[in-house]
């Protein structure tokens, strides 16, 4: 008998450029593009963060971009912040990692190193198991649900952490705010990755649920059908 596994609401929340990018150039952090939003969508995004339980983003974002993940504009808490890293390879001075004011998840696969996982459980992170030789982004949504209370999710993530995320089917709705930019680049990471598609039959298919401006930024709200 199967378990049947639950999942939070889920909702994937992006800035993109008018050519569907994400950053300036593979490796650049995505803060540059996000100080050219105006002030009204930053308050959209920070009231987002206080409105849910978790904000997930993956350990290669965590690398580049260093955020906080933190409610900083607006009044409210600031969510559960959610980390997968297979092989618990975040460095330890990453700023998600200072537990002192919110808490941290890592959830790692059963492959990660004991010494990087004890490091981090160190600096008062909580450490989850979901997968063997990578996270299991299903499972850790069901852990995510039963274990820590997150009945909605955020994720601010980058290529790879949304394919993974649409590609389970873990996405709920979908929120874009419109860069007026165009910044070209073969290899210039941009809102979902992962593999490509052989047919339209494989298509991720959205319902268009709102457009509206914020301060000087379109925003485009989708259901995942």
């Amino acid at each position: 008998m199967n378990t049947i596994l639950h999942k939070p609401h889920v909702l994937m929340i992006s800035e993109i450029t008018a050519d569907g990018k994400l950053t300036l150039k593979r490796g650049a952090s995505s803060k540059i593009l996000m100080k050219h939003m105006s002030h009204e969508a930053e308050i959209l995004l920070h009231e987002t963060r206080a409105a849910y339980d978790a904000i997930m983003v993956g350990s290669s974002t965590i690398k580049i971009d260093n955020s906080f993940l933190t409610v900083r504009m607006v009044p409210g808490k600031s969510p559960l912040r959610v980390i997968p890293s297979g092989l618990a390879d975040i460095p330890l001075d990453a700023n998600v990692l200072d537990t002192s004011a919110v808490p941290t998840v890592v959830a790692v696969s059963a492959a990660a190193p004991a010494d990087r996982v004890a490091a981090l459980r160190e600096k008062g992170v909580s450490v989850v198991v979901a997968g063997e030789e990578k996270v299991d982004l299903p499972v850790l949504m069901d852990i995510l649900y039963r274990e820590f209370s997150v009945r909605n999710l955020i994720i601010e993530g980058g290529p790879t952490l949304n394919w993974h995320m649409l590609h389970h089917h873990l996405v709920d709705e979908i929120r874009l705010i419109h860069l007026p930019f165009i910044v070209g680049g073969n290899d210039t990471p941009s809102l979902v990755g992962g593999m490509h598609i052989d047919s339209e039959d494989q298509m991720i298919r959205l319902e268009l649920s709102g457009t509206r401006m914020v301060g000087t930024n379109l925003v485009t709200e989708y259901r995942v059908l």
